[in-house]
């Protein structure tokens, strides 16, 4: 048991300064790369959504030691108080490179990814693969979204914010193929029916398509991920 508490602790810290370090190259990459805001913020919700791939490597993954759970929370307090809404302005300043992205997209939208992370991972921290069924259409799928439709997005519609066809295709597209292949590399370790995981990948894929259209500025990264997790439940029958 010691040597399982240890072998995770040293897991939470290698997580922990993963998303660190994630989080300093986001800050820095408009002057390392000549990245813009949207593309550092997309950079780090991509990065940030490969963790799921490492939730199986932990052995205590459920209450009391759910440690994807202790890997996830903490940025939930750091991202709030990088956002215009913290309490604390002292450490606001300090957290001057997250506090930038934040402030240049939507101002708690880092607050929400973090907050629907950790969510998904007190729930279902021993069943990886759905997380990445929430995660992967937000950090791929919604980044492509972006990409593609400031880029391409001739054909525009707006119900709470102004969308694209263009952004909205590259988001089904994206989140259905990173989901599939997301969970056939689940399959390997939880033996999963591979005959339902294309059908759940082109539900949770329209279904968080649609939640990215129709959520108001910020709120998508709350409702796609969350949307996402249900859908694949409903559509595997709960695995």
């Amino acid at each position: 048991m010691i040597e399982d508490v240890l072998l995770n602790i040293i897991l939470l810290a290698a997580c922990d300064a993963y998303v660190v370090t994630i989080i300093f190259l986001s800050g820095k990459a408009s002057k390392l790369f000549g990245f813009s805001g949207k593309a550092s913020r997309k950079f780090l919700h991509i990065m940030i959504g490969n963790l799921p791939f490492l939730i199986p490597l932990f052995t205590l993954n459920s209450f009391p030691l759910n440690f994807p759970f202790l890997v996830a929370a903490p940025f939930v307090l750091l991202t709030f108080f990088a956002s215009p809404y913290s309490p604390a302005r002292a450490l606001n300043k300090r957290l001057r490179g997250l506090t930038g992205m934040t402030q240049e997209g939507h101002q708690l939208g880092l607050f929400y990814y973090a907050f629907s992370y950790t969510v998904l991972a007190l729930f279902f921290a021993s069943r990886p693969y759905i997380i990445a069924a929430g995660i992967m259409p937000m950090a791929y799928g919604d980044a492509s979204a972006a990409i593609i439709g400031e880029k391409y997005g001739n054909t525009q519609y707006r119900v709470f914010t102004t969308k694209s066809l263009e952004g909205s295709g590259a988001m089904f597209l994206v989140s259905f193929f990173t989901l599939e292949a997301s969970l056939l590399f689940f399959s390997y370790l939880y033996s999963l029916p591979t005959q339902v995981l294309t059908l759940a990948a082109i539900g949770v894929a329209l279904a968080t398509t649609l939640a990215e259209a129709l959520s108001p500025k910020g709120f998508d990264n709350v409702a796609v991920p969350m949307l996402g997790a249900s859908i694949f439940l409903l559509i595997s029958g709960g695995i």
